[in-house]
């Protein structure tokens, strides 16, 4: 039970330690990920479609 106790204060401590991001940074980081998110699908739409025809072509 002793170690449990030192590992929760030295958890807290370490916590305190910790620099939090502000709501700003954290809305911006949101957005950056999303719009990546976006990207990074819309290419993979377009490739896949570009696969898919030219794959069903072949394979006719």
């Amino acid at each position: 039970m002793g170690n449990i106790l030192t590992f929760v204060r030295e958890a807290r401590a370490e916590l305190k330690k910790v620099t939090w991001p502000g709501k700003k940074q954290v809305w911006y980081s949101t957005l950056v990920v999303i719009a990546f998110t976006l990207f990074v699908s819309v290419y993979l739409g377009l490739v896949d479609m570009l696969l898919t025809g030219v794959f069903s072509r072949l394979f006719r």
